[in-house]
């Protein structure tokens, strides 16, 4: 076999405990009909099982090293095929549209922790049209993105994911099912995409911004995070106005928001201030 050294820069941790794959597949909600992105294949321990199952797998991976080890392991699988490249720099959109032509897609993944909102958000934000995406992440990672309104895991990134997917924990993936061992246990979630936003809205851009200011400063109420990034165009009573018709306390700070509470805030700003701005 080829001989690879692993790189930290790419924050390698390779899966080796065979039943996690094959257990990831069975939750990820992945038919026979439908075609994977696969990011990060690694070895290929997640990939051979992904092609079971699906009907066309691509495999994205950056590390050019890798790439010979991988078509060893995979060699004579029909149903797949290999991209050295960047997933963040990758043209998804082509990609869907040339390999997979009038097919559901899904996203399957074990992401480096260093990278796992640029790559989740370049997903999302990009609106493919994935049925789902299911993802290894850090723990603690998964707990934030699966959290409530209101818990202390609550956070923008939360509440930005809850607008595009519904997201569920599945299992917990000890540190010891790699090679290297990472220092902390990992989870998969999935992202159940929505076709049509929870929440309708008037300005996208804005209501990612109300959401920022909301929790820049956590200890901070709502009334002066949101005075904080839109004072130029609007004053605390204006604001506190705006909460006491939205029927929300004044002394409410953004972890007690739910994404209905955002979009109404959202809504609201639009309508009768913050769209007399020309950026938000």
């Amino acid at each position: 076999m080829t001989y690879y050294k692993k790189k930290k820069h790419y924050g390698q941790h390779f899966l080796t405990n065979p039943a996690i794959p094959r257990r990831i597949v069975k939750e990820s909600g992945i038919t026979a009909d439908c075609g994977v992105i696969e990011i990060g294949p690694g070895f290929g321990i997640l990939t051979t099982e992904l092609t079971k199952t699906s009907k066309k797998v691509i495999a994205v991976e950056i590390d050019s090293d890798i790439i010979p080890i991988l078509e060893e392991k995979i060699a004579g699988i029909q149903n797949l095929k290999i991209i050295n490249s960047d997933i963040m720099k990758l043209d998804i959109s082509e990609l869907i549209e040339t390999e997979f032509s009038n097919i559901p897609v899904c996203v399957c993944a074990n992401l480096p922790y260093y990278i796992t909102t640029p790559i989740l958000m370049k997903l999302l934000e990009g609106k493919y049209g994935f049925e789902n995406i299911t993802v290894m992440v850090q723990k603690e990672y998964a707990d934030r993105l699966c959290s409530k309104s209101g818990s202390k895991n609550y956070g923008a990134i939360t509440a930005v994911v809850n607008y595009y997917a519904n997201t569920k924990r599945l299992f917990i993936v000890s540190a010891g099912s790699f090679s290297p061992p990472p220092k902390v246990n990992s989870a998969v979630i999935r992202l159940d995409i929505y076709k049509t936003p929870p929440v309708k809205i008037e300005n996208e851009k804005l209501f990612f911004n109300v959401i920022k200011a909301a929790f820049s400063q956590r200890r901070k109420t709502l009334v002066n995070s949101l005075y904080s990034m839109f004072s130029s165009f609007i004053t605390k009573d204006e604001i506190c106005n705006m909460l006491n018709k939205l029927e929300l306390p004044t002394s409410i700070r953004g972890e007690n928001l739910g994404i209905e509470e955002f979009a109404n805030i959202t809504n609201w700003l639009y309508k009768n201030n913050i769209s007399k701005s020309q950026s938000y």
